[in-house]
């Protein structure tokens, strides 16, 4: 059997899904001799334009973050979501020169534009391979829908997003909601104070896990005073701050530490492969609310502390986990310490938007989907 995952590299969240099923079906399915490939469907179909277009998205979501909500909400509806659809079929007739060579008889797609080009070569009777979706926002958007009557599979985070799906006349038959894929190391069950240890860091105090760099250094200045907050707090509380590969953001850290002179209370790490690990430890989570962080947020139980979502799909799932319980999200306009104070005072909020976080949690997702498409 030959499976083809299909992703985008608009956001590490698809790669990360597509690497989490990839590695399910190897680990699961040794028996049912089935040969699956990882391909970024854009790169391949016109590197320039894939070039230019992750460049640009990177750029506005950091840049200008209102352009690319005013991008978002238009791509859904009007002149944007059919220029949109109509550039998928011209790019569409490319891949399917890869398909033809590939012989697929699966194909998996993390990212809109490989659904949408997938489903119109189906319409076309050029491919008859069976389509997966895989929904990685924790709200819809009507650009994953487009060719749904020739996508035999949608996986979706939460019952809400079905009931949105079945409302555009999806049949429920289609419809899965597993949650978005996650790594297996999620499962696992770690000797914290073994890691804990690693780390220098106290078995007595709260633990807080502060996602600062981002993917690509949003909002820096807020980031910062969010985490001067933290730090200035008066808590018996420790913080691990990481800062991923954004220098800037992890000298402004450093700054901050040393003038408040919280070395022995606050770690700072660039990147790590580690992030299950650390969640493990944890008591709270800081982070942007994208799709894929959100779900192992969720996996591991944590509460959410959420700053800087993009304007567009991470605003409206900050919104979603702000109604659920889960989450916090601090705006531009708010007193971040006031928050994080009134927050960390009150122990019987955090256990509660702990619980809450049973509702959504599915850490069994990346194995259902599997189970589902493979039986």
């Amino acid at each position: 059997m030959k499976i083809l995952v299909f992703y985008a590299s608009y956001g590490g969240g698809h790669l990360n899904a597509a690497k989490s099923i990839k590695n399910c079906i190897i680990d699961n399915y040794k028996d049912k001799n089935i040969d699956i490939e990882l391909i970024d469907c854009m790169k391949y179909v016109n590197k320039t334009i894939e070039k230019v277009t992750t460049t640009a998205y990177k750029e506005m979501a950091k840049k200008m973050p209102w352009a690319w909500g005013r991008i978002y909400s238009d791509s859904q509806r009007g002149p944007l979501a059919h220029i949109s659809s109509r550039s998928n079929k011209i790019m569409a007739i490319k891949l399917l020169r890869l398909l033809r060579e590939k012989k697929p008889d699966l194909i998996i797609s993390t990212h809109p534009f490989g659904s949408q080009m997938c489903s119109y070569l189906k319409r076309k009777k050029k491919i008859t391979a069976k389509i997966a979706t895989i929904m990685t926002d924790f709200a819809p958007h009507d650009q994953w829908l487009v060719g749904n009557d020739f996508t035999d599979y949608y996986f979706v985070a939460h019952d809400k997003m079905k009931q949105y799906l079945i409302s555009k006349e999806i049949p429920e038959s289609k419809i899965h909601v597993t949650g978005i894929p996650i790594s297996n190391r999620f499962l696992t069950t770690y000797d914290k104070n073994q890691i804990l240890k690693q780390y220098h860091l106290s078995a007595n105090k709260q633990t807080v896990l502060f996602f600062g760099g981002g993917e690509f250094g949003l909002g820096k200045t807020r980031t910062a005073q969010i985490f001067d907050a933290f730090v200035q707090l008066d808590k018996n509380i420790q913080i691990i701050a990481i800062a991923g590969r954004n220098k800037k953001m992890k000298t402004a850290f450093e700054e901050i530490v040393s003038e408040h002179h919280k070395n022995d209370t606050v770690k700072i790490l660039e990147f790590t492969n580690q992030v299950p690990e650390l969640m493990a430890i944890s008591d709270l989570v800081v982070t942007k609310p994208g799709g894929l962080t959100t779900s192992e947020s969720l996996a591991s139980h944590l509460p959410m502390v959420i700053i800087n979502p993009i304007p567009g799909q991470e605003e409206e799932n900050a919104e979603f986990l702000e109604s659920k319980g889960i989450g916090i999200w601090i705006k531009k306009s708010d007193n971040a310490h006031e928050i994080i104070e009134k927050l960390l005072s009150n122990p019987k909020k955090l256990e509660s938007m702990k619980e809450n976080t049973t509702i959504l949690a599915r850490p069994n997702s990346t194995y259902n989907i599997c189970k589902i498409l493979l039986g």
